[in-house]
C-alpha cells in the first residue's frame, strides 16, 4: 500500500484493524509481514486476495463490531476454502490506536524510501508508455530528458527531471537501480548506457535498438570505454519473440523484465541463504 493512501484512509476511519500475515508454512498468496487495514466499511492494502482475504476481512469486521481489540486466525489453504495454494497461514488482527497508526505509517514510509529506483532516459513514445506502467508498481520511477516539451507530454505520477546532463543522474543513482535508455540521440544512448554499465552495481541496464545497434555499442565500449563489457546489457529491449513494435507492447515486455530483475535476489545473496 502507498503511504498517501494509508494516511488518507486512517484520517477517514475512526476505527481500524491491522490484519497481518505473521507466519507462512508452504505456499501462500503473500509473504510474512503482508498487511491490510480494515475498517467497518472500507479497507486498504492486501494480504493476497481470494478466499483467505475475504475470511480475514470478515473476521476483522466481526471483531470491530463486537468491540474485541484483537484476534488470531490459523488457515489451511486447501480445497475446503476454495484456495488451493497448499500451505497454511497464521494471521494476527489488532485494532489500531493512535500509536499503532503512527507506527504503520512510519513502516510504509520506510518501505517506500527503500524502493528500487528505475531511471527512464528519454520521454518519447516508449518512455511515456513505460512510466504509465511503472507508476503503479513498487518502485521509484524517474523520467529524465533534456526536452521540456516531451516531459510535459507525460501525465504519469512519477518524478520528472529536466536536465542537460543526464549522465549525472546515472552517476548519482543509488546502488541496485535499473536504467532504461531510449533517448532521441544514439550517441547519448551510448554515453548513458556505458555510464550505467561502468557502475557494475545496477540491477538492470537496457538500451532500445536493434541487434545492429548492440554490435555498434559493443565496439564503442571496447574502443572508447577501456574495454567495457556489454555482457550485462539488455539490447534489444522488449523483444520476447514478439514482432509488435507498438510502444505500449514494448513497454509491457520491458517492465516485466525489469521487475523480474528487481524482485529476484542477486546470486551472491542466494548463495548466503
Amino acid at each position: 500500500m502507498k503511504a498517501t493512501d494509508l494516511i488518507a484512509f486512517l484520517e477517514r476511519e475512526a476505527r481500524a484493524m491491522r490484519v497481518e500475515i505473521t507466519r507462512v508454512r508452504g505456499s501462500s498468496p503473500r509473504e510474512e509481514g503482508a498487511v491490510m487495514v480494515v475498517s467497518p466499511t472500507a479497507m486498504v492494502g492486501t494480504i493476497g486476495g481470494g478466499q483467505l482475504e475475504y475470511m480475514a476481512l470478515d473476521e476483522a469486521r466481526k471483531l470491530l463490531k463486537l468491540g474485541q481489540p484483537s484476534g488470531f486466525m490459523d488457515v489451511p489453504l486447501g480445497p475446503e476454502i476454495g484456495q488451493c495454494c497448499g500451505g497454511r497461514v497464521e494471521i494476527t488482527l489488532t485494532e489500531m490506536d493512535s500509536a499503532a497508526r503512527a507506527n504503520l505509517i512510519a513502516e510504509v514510509e520506510a518501505q517506500e524510501a527503500a524502493l528500487p529506483h528505475v531511471y527512464i532516459f528519454g520521454a518519447g513514445h516508449v518512455g511515456r508508455a513505460l512510466v504509465n506502467l511503472f507508476q503503479h508498481l513498487p518502485v521509484r520511477c524517474l523520467l529524465v530528458d533534456s526536452r521540456t516539451e516531451e516531459l510535459g507530454l507525460s501525465q504519469a505520477n512519477v518524478e520528472k527531471r529536466l536536465t542537460a546532463l543526464p549522465e549525472a543522474e546515472v552517476r548519482g543513482a543509488p546502488v541496485g537501480s535499473a536504467f532504461i535508455v531510449l533517448t532521441h540521440d544514439h550517441a547519448l544512448d551510448f554515453l548513458l548506457t556505458s555510464e550505467a554499465l561502468a557502475r557494475t552495481d545496477a540491477r538492470w541496464v537496457g538500451m532500445i535498438g536493434s541487434a545492429t545497434k548492440r554490435v555498434k555499442f559493443e565496439r564503442f565500449a571496447q574502443s572508447d570505454c577501456d574495454g567495457l563489457s556489454a555482457a550485462a546489457l539488455h539490447c534489444p529491449i522488449g523483444a520476447g519473440g514478439s514482432t509488435d513494435k507498438r510502444p505500449e507492447v514494448i513497454a509491457a515486455m520491458v517492465v516485466a523484465d525489469v521487475m523480474t530483475a528487481l524482485t529476484t535476489a542477486p546470486a551472491d545473496q542466494l548463495a548466503e541463504t
